[in-house]
């Protein structure tokens, strides 16, 4: 069969040129990729780690016990099957009650600080303590336990009895303790532990049942007084309270209020019993017995304590000693409190206090030195956002109480996901990236500040927190160039760059209120100086940052070529020095060129020309002479005159460079004429060859006064 000739319009498959192209552009990166690699080695590898060979199957077991184990699996899913709630023609999944002991059960060991559940049963324990404090006086003293409602009161002791039982033989023996600086989780040793203090024994106190007595004496709520001594686990329940709550100022103020009103209370109380006693309105000053008791006898109490006045005067020697005893009970507890509630108060708003007292000074300050109003106003807005954004003016005074290993563990949650972002520490020591996370300082920049400007010296490097910053560039510098929001970096060149920091390229912009991270390079480089290997790899991606940076803008995208013309790549980019050669594009570059070449050829043809019409000039004169003057160290210069013939080849008069020509005279010697002496024929220079040199030298006469002396030697060449 002969082959199918192909058509004339042959059209390849873009979708499968597309393909061929990524496939080469992948395979030209990868190869690019693997030759940095093996020029330095520490780079990481682009290729995933291999993952762990399977290791080999265990036979399979025999069928019995594959039997034993579908049962047992079949009886584990059952439980997780068959918790469903139908109501409402609705089906609700609900949790095993495995999963609720589970939660429920004890530990066997409690950490007092951390367990919120030891937490939530002090809060029981606190509610029964309380229903005590405030019940057992008012039973005692007002009619309000009666015959027909006593069983009420009795189930709710019970109820308290019940909770103060389980804190004495289930919780307080499990609570971890110190010893040493070691905490001790020891069943033993948390019970003998507990056994042996204060607390057990007013625990024990406290529940001894002293309620037998009612079947001697009636049912009195004064048998319970004991219930009050356990007021430990009160305290204890508001300690570990405020250390929880984010505002726990609030819940002092609350509980210090409740001291109040319960002191009033037992004032209340005190009163009542006082006016049971003297007879129920049988004086002036004593309860009357009309209206609501407790509120009359309480509102009796607020005026006598808080010592407001406008009372009766107390007319027996029994309410005259109660009154003063009052007073004075009153004027003490009051004042206390009062210096509390202000202790309490004060501590709330103590950063309060510090943030108006800054600002206030600050202000004075620039009042002081006539500080413009615009810089005033600047320096209140940038006060009043970072305490509304902080809640503190400075976050490391905050840090530096606490040991060095707290503040890393609050700087890795607060600061980590953001630095891990950067492409600039990738790969680098986690060890590194955690003690450079304690040296970045945080920084509140106002809307329109420039952050960085263009041309200085870059030494720091910004981490975006919060906010936005813009970059401006263009020929007024004004235009917005890209905005970096949270999370973005900028600046990182700078911390690796050599010389001591690169200049900024463009303006770097606050667009809003922004909250920024700097680290500078004298920081990184104390940081490095322990990780050698974080070094090197940070100074191999600033290198390639460096050069990505110098590379031009990216143009409009090119075309691809398509077909079998695109696995032959692109056509490289004209060299440089052959554009600056030409000096121009297309047909005009080429044009200067060859008028730079028929220049060339015409100067050449003008050089032999005076070349031959010396020559001929030459042939004319009997003889040349060339002088050529050497300068030496001495202060003489010697004048040398080689004698050659003048046929000469034209190579040599083109390798050698023009020497200057002097004159053939030679100045006559400057001595006296002696009569003795005949006067010398005239020299005559015959043509021809010759191999010797004439040196005509200078020197000083040795008789003074008489000048130089003309020197002249015929010497043979070398």
């Amino acid at each position: 069969s002969t082959p199918k000739a192909r058509p004339e319009g042959f059209k390849t498959n873009e979708y499968a040129d597309g393909q061929l192209q990524e496939i080469v552009r992948k395979m030209r990166e990868r190869t690019t990729v693997y030759k940095e690699k093996l020029k330095d080695p520490v780079l990481s590898s682009p290729e995933s780690s291999p993952t762990a060979s399977p290791s080999k199957k265990k036979p399979p077991p025999p069928a019995k016990e594959e039997k034993k184990e579908e049962k047992k699996e079949e009886a584990e899913a059952k439980p997780e099957e068959d918790h469903y709630c139908d109501m409402l023609c609705c089906k609700f999944k609900k949790p095993p009650v495995k999963k609720y002991m589970a939660y429920l059960q004890l530990p066997d060991s409690i950490d007092s600080y951390t367990d919120r559940r030891y937490v939530a049963w002090l809060m029981l324990v606190t509610i029964a303590y309380n229903w005590n404090c405030w019940f057992i006086p008012l039973r005692f003293v007002f009619p309000y336990q009666t015959p027909s409602n006593t069983k009420y009161w009795l189930v709710i002791d019970i109820i308290c009895d019940i909770c103060y039982l389980c804190d004495l033989l289930i919780f307080q023996p499990r609570v971890q303790f110190l010893k040493g600086g070691d905490i001790i989780v020891n069943k033993m040793e948390m019970k003998k532990f507990y056994h042996s203090s204060m607390k057990f024994r007013l625990d024990v106190i406290s529940v001894l049942p002293f309620e037998v007595l009612y079947f001697f004496f009636g049912i009195n709520p004064a048998f319970r007084v004991n219930r009050m001594l356990k007021h430990n686990s009160f305290f204890e329940f508001n300690d570990r309270l405020e250390a929880i709550l984010d505002k726990a100022y609030i819940y002092r103020v609350i509980r210090t209020t409740g001291y109040l009103l319960f002191i009033l209370h037992l004032n209340a109380c005190l009163y009542y019993w006082a006016s049971d006693y003297e007879g129920l309105g049988s004086t002036r000053w004593v309860y009357d017995g009309k209206g609501n008791m407790y509120l009359r006898c309480y509102y009796w109490a607020v005026r006598t304590l808080i010592t407001i006045g406008g009372l009766p005067e107390p007319q027996t020697l029994f309410e005259i000693v109660f009154q003063l005893l009052n007073f004075f009970l009153g004027v003490f507890v009051f004042s206390s409190l009062i210096g509390q509630m202000r202790d309490v108060i004060g501590a709330a708003t103590a950063g309060q206090n510090y943030y108006r007292s800054c600002m206030d000074n600050t202000v004075s300050y620039m009042n002081t030195y006539s500080i413009p109003k615009v810089v005033q106003n600047r320096v209140r807005t940038w006060y009043e956002y970072t305490w509304d954004s902080q809640g503190m003016l400075d976050e490391s005074e905050l840090l530096e109480q606490m040991p060095t290993k707290m503040q890393l563990a609050i700087a890795i949650d607060v600061n980590f996901a953001i630095v891990n972002k950067v492409d600039l520490f990738k790969g680098c020591d986690t060890q590194m990236i955690y003690d450079m996370l304690l040296r970045l300082k945080s920084i509140v920049y106002l809307p329109g500040d420039f952050v960085c400007k263009k041309g200085e010296i870059g030494r720091e490097m910004y981490i975006i927190k919060q906010g936005e910053v813009q970059v401006l560039g263009g020929p007024d510098g004004k235009k917005v160039l890209v905005t970096l929001r949270a999370g973005a970096v900028f600046g990182e060149i700078s911390l690796l760059a050599a010389g001591g920091g690169n200049r900024r390229t463009a303006n770097v912009v606050a667009h809003g209120f922004a909250n920024l991270f700097i680290l500078d390079k004298k920081t990184l480089n104390e940081i490095l100086v322990h990780y050698p290997d974080s070094e090197k790899i940070l100074m191999k991606k600033a290198k390639v940052l460096l050069k990505e940076k110098g590379k031009p803008a990216p143009g409009p995208p090119v075309p691809q070529p398509r077909g079998l013309a695109s696995l032959f790549g692109q056509k490289q980019e004209t060299p440089k020095l052959f554009k600056a050669m030409i000096g121009g594009k297309g047909k005009t570059g080429l044009a200067m060129l060859l008028k730079l070449k028929r220049e060339q050829e015409v100067q050449t043809e003008k050089t032999k020309e005076k070349k031959e019409a010396r020559k001929r000039k030459q042939t004319n004169k009997p003889i040349e002479n060339k002088a050529r003057i050497d300068f030496y160290k001495d202060r003489h210069p010697i004048y040398s005159f080689d004698l050659n013939k003048n046929e000469k080849k034209p190579e040599q008069d083109e390798k050698k460079p023009l020497e200057p020509v002097a004159s053939s005279t030679v100045p006559a010697q400057k001595e006296k004429p002696n009569a003795d002496t005949k006067p010398t024929p005239p020299a005559v220079m015959h043509r021809g060859i010759t191999n010797k040199s004439l040196i005509i030298s200078m020197s000083p006469s040795p008789i003074a006064g008489e000048g130089e002396i003309l020197k002249v030697e015929v010497e043979e060449k070398k």
